[in-house]
């Protein structure tokens, strides 16, 4: 399965480096030199500035950032084309059991312990203190749950079923009260 690895963040220094915003847990395994991603642009209107694969020269931290280069990608210019795109690589799902990819949770059911229906997961959002599950919800709003297990109590990939505990006011299906 490919799944998205980093997001090139800006360029970094003359000769083509970028910084990355890394989105794996494992960075030290994902960005050996000779790596090969594929690069998702940021958006339809930057579809032709970025060649479609890029191979890894070089990774490092620089002042607790991560920061790469590639074959392809020589001077500022051509670092500064990558702004914004995703960078994705091939994951075996079976080396990581605890972890979930955005294409795997995406679709699946959310429910309280109870069986209340929560909504449907649209995407699993990458943030720097925890994941978060954008789920959409009946009322057509989108709740925002941490994936933390005090919150998400069950992932059932094979039933794409999910059961989230959160906080009340935190989902539509389970509202503040007065007495909150």
């Amino acid at each position: 399965m490919e799944v998205v690895v980093a997001v090139v963040a800006r360029p970094h220094g003359v000769k083509g480096d970028v910084v990355l915003e890394l989105r794996t847990d494992q960075p030290k395994r994902r960005f050996q030199v000779g790596s090969v991603y594929t690069v998702e642009p940021d958006g339809p209107d930057r579809a032709g500035d970025a060649p479609a694969r890029l191979t890894l020269l070089r990774f490092r931290a620089d002042s607790g950032r991560a920061v790469a280069g590639f074959a392809e990608v020589e001077g500022r210019d051509a670092a500064e084309a990558l702004r914004g795109v995703r960078l994705a690589a091939e994951v075996d799902p079976a080396e990581e059991p605890d972890a979930w990819y955005p294409a795997q949770l995406r679709g699946a059911e959310v429910f309280l312990p109870d069986g209340t229906p929560v909504g449907a997961v649209s995407d699993l959002i990458a943030m720097p203190g925890q994941d978060l599950l954008e789920i959409d919800q009946p009322d057509c709003s989108k709740a925002l749950v941490p994936l933390v297990k005090a919150l998400v109590l069950e992932v059932d990939l094979d039933r794409m079923r999910i059961v989230v505990d959160p906080p009340r006011g935190l989902v539509a299906a389970r509202p503040l009260t007065e007495e909150d």
